[in-house]
């Protein structure tokens, strides 16, 4: 059922917040009791909600004033009339439980008021008619930096200075968009008085804090100067500049490109290259968004251009390119020439390293051959740094003194070299033996020990056959080529050591790493510097200078003088592969000196199984040995093994007369099946 009625307010002073609360309050008990809903009609305004408070108090409805009730339910008339009747009336109750209600309804509505003021994002700030603060929200206390319990209760202009809050209550006259700096911030403020009844009761103030507003806007002004100083900028050089926009149309292209190519502006502008040069480096560039450096191309006029094009990458999609191209048609020719210069000035410079003297702590690894300059040189330039050098090389080939003369010729010769053969010491110790360990760390640590790497501390720490470490040491190791830190084992201190790196292997460190026996990490932090030696059987050149090396320091060392090396014995020592280069070489001639009994060796005195290697030509020109055809290496290497092991009968000693280690004769012996007890 619907009904409605109009009710003309008579109360003195209209319906204000205590009398509204009182119709609020008879409108809820009306509803519930008849289960009927009511509304509102006032002026333009509809369906009002008979039950909102707040909204019933905005309305300002005064005495006089028409209010049309609206019912919707069963008992609509009796409750529409009930309703009218009540807003005719004085409003004067004396039951206390109805007073009660209204109270407690008019402290409901104050609490829903105040969090509507605490969950503002603007500044609220309210003065009564004598100027006293009595609302200052969360949001004014954030811009102002002031607290609440220090304003409310106080005279406006006590408390802000600057405020002008109290001129609007005292002028009745609002100040609209006022921007005001207050501390740090800068704000902007509306001021409004509070007029009731014809009456300025207060004055409230709402204000929102600008100053990232105000960094945008001074930001923006930059960025407008910055686009300024670009365009000048653009205008000025003089490479030609050429922007394209992601559907392949010219936008911009700056003077020296028009000058460069010999056009005019509206020749370029708003083409499509896709049109004009399809085939071109902006199409690529365009379609791939990967750049296109230093191509160059010759344009129609016959100008020849290098140009460089990038994408132009927004939000991970390329929006367009811009090429910059630079007219080398003059320029061509002095590059030419200018290259012939500086390939003769780099291969002089080559050329003076190849044959500069190498530094005397270079002095014991002997040699004149070029490949020994090369190499001498390179390590020569390697000690000037202090970046880890990895040496590569068979064995016997001299690393460990390439090493020492690396140590001796850096910043840190001064400093100890510290020798470690990481192949010859067990896995299990070979912690102890980098890092040191503390006392009570593992069953025999009865002290503490320091490791190599704190004894190498401001010098040189060179590991040997690198590549025979395990993998779990290998980690630790690199945290140390790392941070240049460790502890020692059973110990919690962290130790800083400055150590130069030096690194030596003669196994395939590359091969190692992708069958995942050698860490790729490891692999890189080592090789910054890498130095091939070459094998004795790549410079025989030198075989002749390092024989009269070693028999002069064996004749010396054993008080019994050789005159020296007869030219038969030299040829088939020339012809020789030497598997064991150097430390072959001068453990032969030591075991030479020793066993020859006259003044000069010669081809008699020589190992047998050198002579049976002696390689002849037959007359067609094919190598022959023993007038067999020559067979392969890995034959030879286990006849020469299977001869040593047999002739000395221990991994040992046959690798000392070979100048190998230990370790590579039980694994060559393994490897080729040479099944026999031997001893170490």
């Amino acid at each position: 059922m619907h009904y409605e009625k109009r009710a003309v307010i008579q109360h003195q002073k209209g319906l204000h917040t205590r009398v509204a609360a009182m119709v609020v309050q008879k409108s809820h008990a009306l509803s519930t009791t008849y289960q009927t809903t009511l509304f509102f009609r006032y002026k333009e305004q509809e369906n009002i909600a008979s039950n909102s408070l707040i909204v019933l108090c905005s309305l300002k409805i005064k005495a006089g004033d028409e209010v049309w009730v609206v019912g919707h339910g069963k008992h609509a008339d009796y409750v529409v009339n009930q309703m009218v009747e009540f807003l005719e009336s004085d409003f004067q109750f004396d039951n206390a439980q109805i007073i009660s209600e209204v109270d407690k309804l008019l402290q409901d509505n104050a609490f829903t008021a105040e969090q509507i003021f605490n969950s503002m994002a603007n500044g609220l700030m309210v003065s009564d008619e004598h100027d006293v603060v009595t609302i200052f929200n969360p949001a004014a206390e954030e811009i102002l930096g002031i607290p609440a319990n220090a304003v409310i209760g106080k005279k406006v202009y006590d408390v802000i200075p600057n405020s002008r809050l109290h001129f609007v209550n005292k002028t009745g006259i609002p100040e609209l968009a006022y921007r005001q700096v207050i501390g740090s911030s800068s704000t902007i403020t509306n001021r409004t008085p509070i007029i009731i009844d014809g009456q300025i009761k207060g004055a409230v103030a709402i204000f929102e804090d600008i100053s990232a507003l105000e960094k945008i806007t001074g930001e923006l002004q930059e960025v407008k100067e910055l686009k300024g100083q670009l365009q000048l900028i653009l205008e000025s050089v003089q490479d030609g500049i050429c922007v394209v926009n992601k559907e392949g149309c010219i936008t911009y292209v700056n003077p020296a490109y028009l000058r460069i190519l010999n056009q005019q502006y509206a020749q370029l502008v708003g083409q499509n290259i896709q049109e004009i040069s399809p085939s071109g480096a902006r199409c690529s560039v365009l379609s791939s968004g990967k750049q296109v450096l230093g191509t160059i191309s010759k344009k129609k006029n016959g100008v020849a251009v290098v140009a460089n094009v990038n994408p132009i990458i927004v939000d991970d999609e390329v929006t367009g390119v811009v090429s910059v191209v630079k007219d080398i048609t003059e320029v061509q020719g002095l590059m030419e020439n200018l290259n012939h210069i500086s390939a003769k000035a780099e291969y002089l410079e080559q050329e003076l390293w190849r044959t500069k003297k190498p530094n005397r702590a270079f002095e014991h690894f002997i040699g004149r051959s070029g490949k020994v300059f090369d190499v001498l040189a390179m390590a020569a330039k390697a000690a000037e740094g202090s970046s880890n050098v990895l040496i590569r090389g068979e064995s016997g080939t001299g690393k460990e003194l390439v090493a020492e003369g690396i140590h001796y010729a850096s910043r840190q010769g001064a400093g100890p070299f510290i020798r470690v053969n990481c192949g010859a010491i067990p896995a299990n110790l070979l912690e102890s033996e980098l890092f040191g360990h503390e006392k009570g760390a593992f069953t025999g640590a009865i002290r503490r020990k320091l490791g190599k790497f704190e004894l190498a501390d401001h010098g040189t720490i060179f590991l040997d056959e690198i590549g025979e470490m395990e993998k779990s040491m290998q980690v630790k190791l690199l945290r140390v080529l790392q941070k240049k830190e460790f502890e020692r084992v059973g110990g919690e201190s962290t130790i800083k050591v400055n150590v130069r790196i030096i690194a030596a292997t003669n196994q395939d460190l590359e091969k190692m790493v992708l069958n995942g026996e050698f860490r790729e990490d490891l692999y890189y932090r080592l090789n910054v510097i890498p130095l091939l030696l070459p094998p004795l059987r790549e410079r025989k050149e030198d075989i002749p200078i390092l024989a009269e090396h070693f028999l002069n320091k064996v004749s010396l060392e054993l008080t019994r003088k050789a005159k020296g090396i007869k030219n038969d014995a030299l040829d088939i020592l020339l012809q020789y592969k030497w598997p064991g280069n150097v430390r072959e070489l001068e453990n032969m001639i030591e075991r030479l000196v020793t066993l020859t009994e006259g003044d000069f060796i010669g081809i008699e005195h020589l190992p047998t199984y050198l002579k049976e290697k002696l390689i002849t030509r037959n007359k067609e020109g094919s190598s022959i040995v023993n007038s067999e055809i020559i067979l392969p290496w890995e034959e030879y290497e286990k006849r020469i093994i299977k001869l040593a092991l047999g002739t000395y009968n221990s991994y040992n000693r046959a690798g000392k007369a070979l100048g190998l280690t230990h370790k590579t004769i039980a694994a060559k012996a393994k490897k080729y099946g040479i099944e026999k007890t031997i001893s170490w």
